[in-house]
């Protein structure tokens, strides 16, 4: 079996971690003993560019139950924890291209691995497999009959090559799902980005003011988390609704360029390029702390920063100090790239529990009527996404009430009032 990892003895250990993460994922669990019973992926090759996580893990061996072959590579050079990787290869014999702190080159080398083994289905994180794909693997699309796709920055890719003309398969926006967005981003977000922080630095988050570049799903748990934590939380947005709702929510909204000249820390999730420039670093108090949630590392201007420093150094694991010319210390972290797994492991495995049961069904549906779909990005259908809203409520020890037939008939009235 052909595979790249950092050492396949790191196995062992990557082994046990899975195991934890598998214990708080009931329902993708519930999925896979249907998959080994029902074969739904039998004799299918499907190439997945995904963070590379414990919870990831989970996934691929569910896929594989399922009768599916699985190529994984990293979406995120510092996304891979190399013990899973291993694990995966040594214990479920999962050809697994990552190294966790890969160079740009090696990154794309993986992902032009797994399109070697010419799937039918990708599975994507940020849509960088579809677009090579796309761009430098032509030949294969005609061998491809759909996939999915996880983040807001790939459904944002993909729609617009879809609005181009250019995107010749079908792909589901698993991101899109309500038990995908409205949780993994919002709290699975929120409390693995603090978590990184918190791990880079050993800095206290009470008492400062953490600026939250970005009101969305992912912006608003971050700043829910922060403020729990007793920060004083400010809120940057370029969306006159986003920012009127943090306003009602309590915090305080302005711009990024009076942003910078009050935070101690700073976290962008836009899926934006340059949220923060060289302009705003220049007006930053002394040794304030930068990072990015968002999917690339191109939301904060690195090159800019380069330009207006006189020095550099790595003064801690994950935290790169900038000297600035003007005298004072502006440190990012994690090379500006996702800080919940560039530092720390990601989401919480109970969070993942629901996204990963999304991808796992999206691509069982797409197997059954991709067929029939034209070559653009589709939501989840509806009834995956109740489904295993169901299921974690049911494993939660939640149960709801259902509609009577007279309440059904009265929804689906017009001649009824008051």
């Amino acid at each position: 079996m052909n595979y790249d990892i950092k050492d396949i003895n790191l196995a062992d250990g990557g082994r046990l971690r899975i195991e934890w993460a598998n214990q708080s994922m009931p329902v993708l669990n519930r999925i896979r003993r249907r998959f080994e019973k029902e074969k739904p992926l039998n004799g299918l090759r499907l190439a997945a560019c995904l963070h590379v996580t414990t919870e990831t893990a989970s996934l691929m061996q569910t896929l594989k139950s399922g009768g599916a072959s699985i190529f994984l590579c990293a979406s995120n050079p510092l996304s891979t924890q190399d013990d899973v990787a291993a694990s995966l290869v040594k214990h479920d014999q999962i050809p697994v291209f990552a190294i966790k702190g890969e160079d740009s080159k090696t990154y794309y080398k993986h992902i032009n691995a797994v399109l070697d083994a010419q799937p039918q289905y990708t599975m994507d994180d940020g849509a960088d497999l579809v677009s090579t794909l796309h761009s430098e693997r032509s030949e294969m699309l005609g061998l491809v009959r759909g996939g999915t796709e996880e983040t807001t920055t790939g459904i944002i890719r993909l729609r617009s090559m879809a609005a181009d003309g250019v995107l010749k398969y079908p792909i589901i926006a698993v991101n899109d799902a309500q038990t995908k967005h409205f949780f993994d981003n919002r709290y699975g977000t929120g409390q693995s980005t603090l978590d990184g922080m918190i791990r880079a630095t050993n800095r206290l988050i009470a008492g400062t003011h953490f600026v939250v570049c970005g009101y969305g799903w992912c912006g608003k748990g971050l700043a829910m988390r922060a403020k729990g934590m007793g920060a004083h939380v400010v809120v940057t947005e370029v969306e006159p609704v986003a920012a009127l709702e943090a306003v009602m929510d309590g915090f305080s909204v302005m711009s990024i360029g009076e942003a910078a000249k009050i935070g101690d820390f700073f976290c962008t999730v836009t899926g934006n390029i340059k949220v923060i420039r060289k302009e705003h670093f220049e007006t930053m108090k002394e040794g304030a702390i930068v990072a990015n949630s968002g999917h690339f590392n191109v939301e904060l201007d690195l090159e800019g920063l380069k330009e207006i420093s006189t020095s550099q150094r790595t003064i801690r694991p994950f935290v790169e100090e900038f000297v600035l010319k003007n005298g004072r210390r502006v440190n990012v972290l994690g090379e500006g790239r996702l800080i919940n797994l560039a530092a720390a492991e990601g989401h919480p495995s109970s969070v993942m529990d629901m996204s990963f049961a999304n991808q796992a069904l999206s691509i069982e549906y797409m197997v059954k009527s991709g067929a029939a779909l034209e070559r653009a990005v589709y939501p989840v259908p509806v009834e995956i996404d109740k489904q295993i809203a169901k299921e974690k409520l049911a494993d939660m020890g939640v149960f709801i009430d259902e509609l009577t037939p007279e309440q059904q008939k009265y929804l689906a009235s017009w001649t009824m009032g008051t």
